[in-house]
């Protein structure tokens, strides 16, 4: 029984491994190899992953719920990075460093991750050199990230950003056809995403439902017409 238990443990690894765009198309055995030397770890909702500074144990994938990674101002505000849901991957770049880890991380809700534990992976970097490609790969696609969120936060208002998010998330802007989007966060988690505080992210929803540009129910958005809110989009950048 234990034997069995461990395998399938060890199949679970795997199948959150291969569902982590860092191994796709690694073999069956690779991801063995990888599946070894991580660690599970399940955190309750506001349990910490790891605060700044903490020394660097290795990078974290996320196998259920959802790690808010956060930086805290000098003034005692927290500025949401990015939260990383199912198979995404975070703190991959502690692996090249000797610092600690550059913000806090904290579980929004009952979550479960995998440690990829650092001195084994970089081990294994040695013996397959291939995989340093694949984590440079999606270091850049986390920058690219990182870079059109900072862009999204220069915007110059709630409205205009709410209005930007929701756009990113519509296949066609120029459609007069309803989009759904299912919210995978509560909406004072999108807020603190967004910079600003649920307050004032209800109110601004609110307005844009009297507009009849969008409309809520429950965690479900319907952007009535993307093309409506694209032209306010543009009204707001002067554009």
């Amino acid at each position: 029984m234990t034997t069995s238990l461990s395998e399938f443990k060890q199949a679970a690894i795997v199948n959150t491994l291969r569902t982590c765009r860092l191994f796709v198309g690694l073999s069956p055995a690779d991801l063995n190899a990888i599946a070894e030397i991580t660690v599970v770890k399940s955190l309750g909702k506001g349990d910490y992953l790891f605060r700044e500074g903490d020394l660097s144990r290795g990078f974290y994938i996320v196998q259920k719920g959802a790690i808010n990674v956060h930086r805290v101002s000098a003034s005692g505000k927290e500025q949401v990075i990015h939260v990383f849901r199912g198979g995404e991957s975070f703190a991959e770049a502690t692996l090249a460093t000797l610092v600690g880890y550059p913000a806090d991380a904290r579980a929004v809700e009952s979550s479960q991750v995998l440690l990829v534990q650092k001195d084994g992976f970089l081990g294994l970097l040695r013996r397959q050199p291939e995989l340093a490609l694949r984590m440079l790969a999606s270091m850049s696609l986390h920058l690219r990230d990182l870079v059109g969120q900072l862009e999204d936060m220069t915007l110059k208002d709630v409205e205009t950003r709410l209005a930007n998010w929701l756009l990113k998330r519509c296949p066609d802007p120029l459609s007069a056809r309803p989009v759904t989007i299912e919210l995978r966060t509560t909406k004072r988690m999108l807020a603190a995403e967004l910079g600003t505080v649920s307050e004032t992210f209800s109110r601004t929803l609110a307005k844009f439902r009297e507009q009849k540009l969008v409309s809520v129910k429950g965690k479900t958005l319907t952007v009535l017409s993307p093309a409506g809110l694209r032209s306010l989009l543009r009204h707001n950048l002067g554009e």
